[in-house]
C-alpha cells in the first residue's frame, strides 16, 4: 500500500477547508475528537471491570478452599464403623 506523503497530506486538508470551510473544521476536529475519547474511556471500563470480575472469581474460589480446610472434627459427622470387617 503506497504512502500518502506530504503532498496528499496537503491535499486533503485544501479539499477539507472547500467543503466544510474554515470555520466548521474546528468544530469537526472537536467532535472526533470527543468520540475518540469516549470511545477509549469505554473500552478502558469494559477491561477494568473485566479484570474486577476475574479477580472476585479467584478470591472466591481461594476463599471456599480456605473454608474448606477450616472444618473441625466436630462439623465432620463421624461415620459409622462397619462391624462385618472386624
Amino acid at each position: 500500500m503506497p504512502n500518502i506523503g506530504a503532498p496528499g497530506y496537503i491535499l486533503l486538508i485544501i479539499l477539507a477547508l472547500l467543503l466544510f470551510g474554515p470555520n466548521k473544521l474546528p468544530e469537526l476536529g472537536r467532535a472526533v475528537g470527543r468520540t475518540f475519547r469516549e470511545f477509549k474511556n469505554g473500552a478502558r471500563d469494559i477491561l477494568s471491570e473485566d479484570e474486577r470480575t476475574e479477580r472476585k472469581d479467584s478470591k472466591d474460589s481461594k476463599d471456599s478452599v480456605v473454608k474448606a480446610s477450616q472444618t473441625t472434627s466436630s462439623e465432620v459427622q463421624p461415620q459409622p464403623e462397619d462391624k462385618r470387617l472386624s
